[in-house]
């Protein structure tokens, strides 16, 4: 686990690292509390150690601004600082701090702390984790996708860029589930997922939007590049050949493609892929489709393989 400790005495920092060393082998240090920002946002360590007293920028104004940040405001605090005043821990905490120890802190003391800290945020990320993935096809699911959304688009409006939304659905499913029941039902969408999975770089997320619905956060890119994504997803799935019995269950899939040039907020860029999605699936299925004004759509490309079409 990496550790940041933002302080404005290079003598403090020397001597926090020095006896957190055998802690973490990763110890980041930012003298001051700008600086310090822009490490964790940089870094992005499991655990930040922060002093209160610090000439350019308050630490209780760092941790206001690591709190407001979607990206840093899981991170736990320390707070560390010369003075034992009561009305300080209350605000540190408060804030949103998970300890406080003062200086000149003791060696064994500073040392529990940050292993207590580290194994409380050690357990908040498998929840977090356990309660982003969805359990059938081992994606991100809805609340993962929005979350990323979030964050992509703060990015964005911070740092500039642009960046994508796929929305993708399983070309007439139901009439799997009825034909070869629910079972091999969720066999094409765990096959679906995988293969999704498999196209998209590591910056992306595919996620599970619900029931027979994908989609993907794209950053970085336009419409127009995200749609070639999009392409080499659908010919990917049109492969797919799951045995049942004396049959083969083929799969389809339409999607649709928006960027963010369009869009006002995170819920119009998704209005404007699934916009895009009802057009595929108006066009006949099996398709890719921007949002009006991007530069170029994949054509469709009819299928003639036997089988039942999910």
């Amino acid at each position: 686990m990496k550790i940041l400790i933002i302080d404005d005495s290079p003598d403090a920092l020397e001597i926090a690292k020095t006896r957190l060393a055998k802690e973490c082998a990763d110890i980041v240090c930012a003298e001051g509390g700008i600086v310090g920002l822009e490490v964790a946002r940089r870094e992005t360590p499991d655990l930040i150690l922060l002093d209160l007293d610090m000439p350019d920028m308050s630490g209780f104004d760092v941790c206001r601004a690591l709190k407001a940040d979607p990206e840093l405001c899981m991170i736990p605090i320390l707070f560390l600082s010369g003075s034992g005043s009561a009305e300080d821990k209350v605000m540190g905490l408060d804030l949103g701090g998970v300890d406080y120890v003062t200086k000149p802190f003791d060696a064994f003391e500073l040392c529990a702390r940050v292993r207590a800290a580290l194994r409380t945020k050690h357990l908040q990320d498998l929840l977090i984790e356990h309660a982003h993935i969805d359990p059938l096809t081992g994606l991100p699911n809805r609340r993962a996708l929005m979350e990323r959304l979030q964050r992509e688009w703060a990015r964005m409006q911070r740092h500039g860029g642009q960046m994508s939304l796929i929305m993708a659905d399983i070309d007439h499913f139901k009439r799997v589930n009825d034909t070869f029941g629910h079972h091999v039902g969720d066999r094409v969408l765990q096959e679906v997922a995988q293969t999704i999975a498999r196209q998209c770089r590591d910056v992306d997320l595919p996620a599970r939007y619900g029931g027979e619905e994908f989609a993907i956060v794209v950053p970085n890119e336009l419409a127009c590049d995200a749609a070639n994504l999009a392409e080499r997803c659908r010919r990917e799935i049109a492969g797919i050949r799951i045995a049942v019995k004396n049959e083969k269950v083929t799969a389809t899939a339409s999607f649709g493609v928006a960027d963010a040039a369009g869009a006002a907020s995170p819920e119009a860029l998704l209005e404007l892929a699934d916009k895009a999605l009802y057009e595929a699936k108006n066009a006949g299925r099996n398709a890719v489709r921007c949002h009006a004004g991007a530069e170029k759509t994949p054509g469709k490309e009819a299928l003639s393989s036997p089988g039942v079409q999910a």
